[in-house]
Formats: structure tokens, C-alpha cells, sequence
């Protein structure tokens, strides 16, 4: 199954719990800053395949992941 997430930057306070559930290595952190003064994180497709697992999504304390899935 394929997948993929869109990350609110806006939302994302930087806890990098999604970093450590993504079994695929496909969320990295930023280094740019949002609105808050966090670094939010980034979804990178390039580096792999997205299951759409939403381990990240779940893990999430600010509902900041979205997942979707084909």
C-alpha cells in the first residue's frame, strides 16, 4: 500500500516523536522555523516509500500529521 502524510508546519512544535515512529526514515528535521519559533519537521518521499502506516500520525500530541493512503 501507498502512501502519504502532509505535516501542518504551523502545528508541529518539534518533539520529533513522529521522527522515531517512522519505521521508513521519511520524516527528517527542518531547518527553517515557523510562526511559533519551533522547527517543524519534513516529509521526505524521496528518500523511500510512505506505507501510510500513520505511526506518525498517532504518536502526534499536536495533530499536526495527516495520512493518506492509495
Amino acid at each position: 500500500m501507498k502512501g502519504h502524510i502532509i505535516i501542518d508546519s504551523g502545528l508541529c512544535k518539534e518533539c520529533h516523536l513522529c521522527i522515531e515512529a517512522c519505521k521508513k526514515g521519511l520524516i527528517t528535521p527542518s531547518h527553517e522555523f515557523n510562526s511559533r519559533g519551533y522547527r517543524p519537521v519534513c516529509f521526505n518521499q524521496e528518500r523511500g516509500e510512505c506505507t501510510g502506516c500513520a505511526l506518525c500520525a498517532i504518536v502526534c500530541p499536536d495533530i499536526a500529521i495527516e495520512v493518506y493512503r492509495e
